[in-house]
């Protein structure tokens, strides 16, 4: 059972990596050109756009191989070890980076969003907030495993 789960869950990491790809390909080309059409006499703003959405890209993948770690730790029964804290504790520094990204990104977007219908701010108030939330379940889950750790080597010692 405990391989059939850790394999749904490498699928959905692999799915969601080439989900973020297809949008880093299609969607962002035409973000940044928007946003150099609504400000023409604002050269950089493209690259800004891109700069900062493609910036991110870059911790969010790497977190996600951290994830794929994880899981193949658990399917190897290392899961209660320090490589296991190590990838906890990168993802979460990489969602905080993105979210740091995101919230230097705010003005930016802020911007663009004056000139828009729905507002594109919100989403980027959204990618925020979940990348904070998942910083701070993985710090308690690194906390946590920590405890474990530690309380599982005391037993080893006393018996």
């Amino acid at each position: 059972m405990k391989q059939v789960s850790t394999l749904f869950l490498k699928l959905a990491l692999f799915f969601i990596g080439i989900l973020v790809l297809a949008l880093c390909i299609f969607l962002v080309p035409k973000i940044a050109n928007f946003a150099a059409n609504l400000y023409p006499t604002i050269a950089p703003i493209k690259y800004l756009v891109f700069i900062l959405m493609y910036g991110a890209t870059v911790p969010f993948y790497f977190a996600l191989y951290q994830a794929f770690n994880l899981l193949r730790y658990i399917d190897k029964n290392t899961a209660f070890s320090e490589l296991s804290v190590k990838a906890l504790k990168n993802i979460k520094f990489c969602a905080i980076t993105i979210s740091g990204l995101y919230v230097l990104g705010l003005p930016l977007f802020h911007f663009i969003a004056k000139k828009m219908d729905p507002p594109i701010g919100f989403l980027c108030l959204i990618i925020i907030f979940a990348s904070l939330v998942i910083a701070v379940f993985a710090a308690i889950l690194e906390r946590l495993l920590q405890e474990a750790i530690n309380i599982k080597s005391e037993n080893d010692l006393t018996v």
